[in-house]
């Protein structure tokens, strides 16, 4: 029972976290997305970090966001959300790559404990050969999850000590050099990732 409670209350605090920050962006009438985006037009989300990719190298955000780049936080011990959220991610990246646009995904993670590169690497390689993982200190995640509005917080499973989950928001971020260009909602299909993220990069003369 009390694990449940446990579960439940972690759910509603993402929950709080999540609706707090689709209140703050909602679209307005003049800035029309697809039902799959959030409005950010003027957003201060994003900024400089200083991490370390699946491979041991360290990078920052300018090695990383290096043109168009979906950015997705969790963990790899995700016992069901995470995979999902990021193989979308994946095939959205496979459904732009077949009308000629480049974007690379990025998996950052909140759990860098048990996340080291040795973890991340196998993880990202599965799921996309161009995916990214990144981790670091615990100070340098939290920096990076503060500029992306992330919330994440470790929740123990009853009688373990070394057994937990960590509950965070599970928005996808569609990054360029100069910023952000976009927020998907959780949940929504590739194909509607795609079609919002090819919309915004011909709006901006960055797409045929």
């Amino acid at each position: 029972m009390q694990k449940a409670m446990i579960a439940v209350a972690g759910i509603v605090m993402v929950a709080v976290a999540a609706a707090a920050l689709f209140f703050l962006l909602a679209p307005r009438e003049d800035a029309p997305v697809s039902p799959a985006a959030v409005n950010v037009s003027g957003a201060e989300i994003g900024g400089p970090f200083a991490l370390i990719r699946h491979d041991g190298m360290p990078v920052t955000d300018a090695d990383v966001i290096t043109g168009p780049t979906l950015v997705y936080f969790g963990y790899t011990f995700c016992p069901d959300i995470c995979p999902i959220d990021v193989q979308i991610m994946a095939d959205a990246v496979d459904l732009l790559a077949e009308r000629g646009i480049d974007v690379t995904p990025v998996f950052v993670t909140v759990d860098p404990a048990r996340d080291t590169p040795e973890a991340l690497a196998p993880f990202v390689e599965a799921m996309h050969p161009k995916m990214v993982g990144l981790t670091g200190e615990a100070a340098a995640i939290k920096a990076a999850a503060d500029a992306y509005k992330v919330y994440f917080a470790r929740v123990d499973v009853e009688g373990s000590a070394a057994e937990y989950l960590m509950n965070h928001t599970g928005f996808t971020y569609f990054m360029l050099p100069d910023g952000i260009a976009a927020l998907f909602r959780r949940g929504f299909p590739a194909e509607e990732m795609a079609g919002e993220i090819e919309r915004v990069l011909k709006a901006r003369g960055l797409a045929g």
